[in-house]
Order: C-alpha cells, then structure tokens, then sequence
C-alpha cells in the first residue's frame, strides 16, 4: 500500500483475493466426478431397458452435470495458477466462462426433455415403461446424489463453480425423487403419462437454476455492480472517514461472483498529506470495504481538492 501527493494523488491496493480454489475443492470435485459418472451408466442404462422418458431426462441431466464438473475442474485449475503481467487478476475468469458452457448445457437438455415429453403427452411418441427396473434405478440415483451433495456440501460456498455444481447434484436428487414418485404410480397405478409428467418436472427443475447461472455470469461478464451491493452506501462509508471531503469516480465489480473489486478517487484535506495520515486513512478505507462490503480488492486514489477540481471528467 502506498500513497503521494501531487498530481497523481495517493493509491492503496488491497490484494486481499483469497484463492477459492484448492486441493479440498479439487478433490470433492474428483469424487463428485466418479458418483455423477457412475450413475449416468446406471441411468442411461436403465432408461433405455426401461423405456422411461422420466429417466432419461434425469440421465440428460446427469449427463450436463458431469460436464459441468468436469468443467468446474479444468476451471479449478487454472485459477489456482498465479497472476501474470499479461492477466493481472490470474485466471479466476475461468470459472465465469465455465459456469457460461453449464449453463448453456443446461438449457439444452431443457428444451429437448420438453419436446420429448410434449411427445409423449400429445400421443406423438409412446413406449412401454418396466416400472420395477425405474424404480430401482431412480432409488439408486437419489443414494448416489445425496453422497456426491455431501461430499459438495464443504465448497459450495466459496467458488461460482462449485455452488453450481452442488445446486445442479441437488436438482438430481429432487429429479431421482420424481422418477421414484412416478414408477411408484406407474406400478400401482398403470398411468405411465406420469412418466412424462415427472419428466416435466426434472425440467422446471433445471431451467430456474439454468436461467440464474447465465444471469450471474452475464453481471459478472458486463462488469455489472456485484448482486446485493449498495454502492451510495459504500459512499457513505467513505465519507465518513476523517479528512474525506468527496468521493467520485466510484466503480464496483467482480472478477468473479464473490471476488468483488473496488476502486474510487477519494478528495481529502490538505492535512491528511501535510501530516503524513495518507497510510493510516487508506487502511481504514480498506478495512471499511473488506469488513462491511466484502470486497477484496480495493484501490483508491487519494486527491487534494486542486487536483480533483480540474480533472476533465468526474462522474459518481
């Protein structure tokens, strides 16, 4: 951190970006990996013995999430590496680009669960369901998806990536609950239509958390203000530091969602320099961002009056 007088005013850098990445997210990743993969055989399998449309869907499914972790994974890795000259923040957008390819593997299956499930409900297409052998697999799923969701459990909070990939396992456990919902009527019942209804539901399932995913990675992707952060009272807080007279020039981003970014260009009395308080003021600044805001990395450029008042242009 450092700070000067004269016209290119005082700068401080909090580089406080802790890594959200690590060998415990790579390894719950791995393991997540082998249950997911293990049960999409199982799935695809049992789908296609079966004839039940329910279960393919939670297999496509299946499927877009063991992309979307193996993705996670790749992603892992290369935010872990360090930050360079030519990518100054290292490579966390990974993560943001691989949260984009899930998303949009998500919304595929979406759309073709819900044409072959139209087809089923209009008589377009039909088949024959073996309610056992779906019972079975869907009870075999939703074991599996409840390990891999405890084994996720631990790093869904610190990384874009791994919470998707913990919300997509859950969507898989809701999903295997509604094929075992509907082998159970289809077995006692014979209205296999519930197989495409269930297979409905999987889908109304996936598209809320598809849309939010894409949602957060377009913020992230057009530098939008982080989801939840007030920026006027960010600006309160930093006018309420001794010797701040005005704050301009006031951006907020994330790098990736939970790595928010902070910059501004902070007017101060004369006395801040003359008495040599730029270090004291700039920490208290920081501290003020990274305690009540949670940004992790903040700059600012400490300005006298004369110079804020001739620069060319000032906006908020």
């Amino acid at each position: 951190m450092d700070a000067a007088g004269g016209h290119d005013g005082g700068h401080a850098h909090s580089h406080g970006v802790d890594p959200v990445t690590g060998l415990g997210n790579r390894r719950r990743l791995g393991i997540a990996i082998g249950i997911v993969s293990a049960v999409l055989v199982i799935e695809l399998v049992g789908a296609l013995v079966s004839g039940s449309l329910a279960l393919f869907a939670d297999a496509g499914h299946m499927l877009s999430d063991l992309t979307g972790l193996v993705v996670a994974l790749i992603a892992t890795l290369m935010a872990a590496r360090p930050a360079t000259d030519k990518r100054t923040f290292g490579h966390r957008r990974a993560e943001v680009f691989a949260a984009f390819l899930n998303a949009a593997i998500l919304l595929v299956v979406v759309a073709f669960v819900l044409i072959e499930a139209i087809g089923r409900l209009t008589g377009a297409s039909a088949g024959a369901v073996q309610a056992p052998l779906m019972l079975t697999v869907a009870v075999v799923g939703a074991i599996a998806n409840t390990a891999a969701l405890l084994v996720l459990r631990g790093g869904a909070a610190s990384s874009i990536n791994m919470r998707a990939a913990y919300l997509e396992v859950l969507g898989d456990l809701v999903g295997s609950i509604a094929v075992v919902i509907a082998a159970v009527v289809i077995l006692f019942t014979g209205f296999e239509l519930a197989d495409a209804i269930a297979s409905l539901a999987i889908a109304a399932l996936i598209l809320p958390r598809a849309i939010m995913l894409m949602r957060d990675v377009l913020r992230v992707l057009s530098q939008g203000t982080p989801r939840g952060t007030d920026v006027d009272l960010i600006r309160e807080h930093v006018l309420s530091k001794e010797g701040v007279v005005s704050v301009h020039d006031v951006h907020v981003w994330s790098i990736t969602p939970g790595a928010n970014v902070f910059s501004a260009h902070v007017v101060v009395e004369p006395y801040i320099f003359s008495e040599n308080r730029t270090d004291r003021l700039l920490d208290a600044l920081s501290e003020c961002l990274k305690e009540h805001f949670d940004v992790a990395h903040s700059t600012f450029q400490l300005e006298p009056a004369e110079h804020a008042e001739h620069e060319v242009e000032q906006h908020r």
